[in-house]
């Protein structure tokens, strides 16, 4: 018998659309001949399941089940494409535990922790795991621009410290241009993380658990056409994308080892995409997705592809991990 396999999309940030867009291709992908995919999208006022013919059901909370015509529907785990919150910081996994739903992923602690850039890269320090410089501002805090440039100096990323796809996200040249950009990140949430420049070369490397072991991927070369990889680089084809980077064999030895340690530092499960700087030879952690993009276009699914997984081979495995642990 298939198995019911709820695909949660959608979300309350910035990258709802994002989202959607994912689900979608992991609606197409998963085998169906083990699964029957279900489509829920997750907004922040209601909870709604969408049959093959378009019409809408109110999931109950109780115990993430759907009444149908047809009888009540439960599923056996949920798939989650849901980029930002709640899927990727913890909130939505502490409701499956909370409902017995197993899920794919990390768990909700290893996703709150990750979501959190500056908590992620404070848990990462006492592993040695190489960073920029960085300054911490929450919201309702003095802005004093003087002491931030004599920590992290110019240029240097203002960024929103819970958010994705390059939300809020501002390269600072001027001391003049740093209130305005702090302004910005405040925009996507209360906490805003500043980080100095480092100039080098850019890679994004999907990290996941795959046939039961931890495979490091084929790590992608970010060349944005733009200043930074930011959402018009990502989404709208203003960078080019080079898979697998053009590293130096040591330069791979470096970021295969690091990138694998970031994983199982942060006990990860299922799977992630971090970026990284090289400054030399030595890859600088920027920060790690626990939920990255899945369209075709996707870095992930690309990276897959050139380590010959198919997205239906992924999504495939990725299931029947959820389903075991259920």
């Amino acid at each position: 018998m298939k198995k019911n396999i709820a695909i949660v999309m959608g979300g309350f940030s910035s990258e709802s659309e994002i989202s959607l867009k994912s689900g979608s291709v992991v609606m197409e992908h998963l085998n169906g001949d083990h699964f029957q995919t279900h489509k829920v999208v997750i907004a922040q006022n209601e909870w709604t399941y969408i049959d093959n013919d378009g019409k809408l059901f109110a999931i109950d909370k109780n115990d993430f089940s759907v009444l149908l015509p047809s009888g009540k529907l439960t599923f056996d785990a949920v798939f989650n494409a849901i980029h930002g919150a709640p899927g990727e910081n913890g909130q939505l996994q502490s409701y499956f535990d909370l409902v017995g739903m197993p899920y794919t992923g990390c768990s909700s602690y290893a996703s709150a922790l990750t979501f959190n850039k500056r908590d992620c890269i404070a848990a990462l320090k006492p592993f040695d795991i190489p960073a920029a410089t960085s300054y911490y501002l929450n919201q309702g805090d003095t802005i004093d621009v003087t002491a931030i440039l004599d920590t992290v100096g110019l240029p240097c990323f203002v960024k929103a410290n819970c958010s994705g796809s390059s939300f809020g996200v501002t390269k600072v040249y001027k001391s003049s241009d740093m209130t305005a950009a702090i302004e910005v990140a405040f925009k996507e949430g209360s906490e805003v993380l500043i980080e100095s420049f480092l100039d080098g070369i850019e890679v994004s490397v999907g990290v996941i658990r795959y046939q039961d072991e931890v495979l490091v991927l084929p790590a992608t070369e970010i060349v944005s056409e733009n200043d930074f990889f930011d959402y018009e680089a990502k989404y709208l084809g203003k960078s080019e994308e080079i898979t697998p980077a053009r590293l130096t064999p040591l330069q791979l030895t470096n970021l295969n080892t690091l990138a694998k340690k970031v994983y199982e530092s942060l006990q990860m499960e299922g799977f992630s995409r971090s970026e990284f700087i090289f400054v030399g030879d030595i890859p600088h952690f920027i920060e790690i997705n626990t939920i990255p993009g899945l369209t075709n276009e996707s870095l992930l699914p690309q990276q897959a592809k050139i380590a010959g997984i198919s997205l239906k081979k992924l999504f495939e495995d990725m299931a029947k991990q959820a389903i075991i642990k259920k």
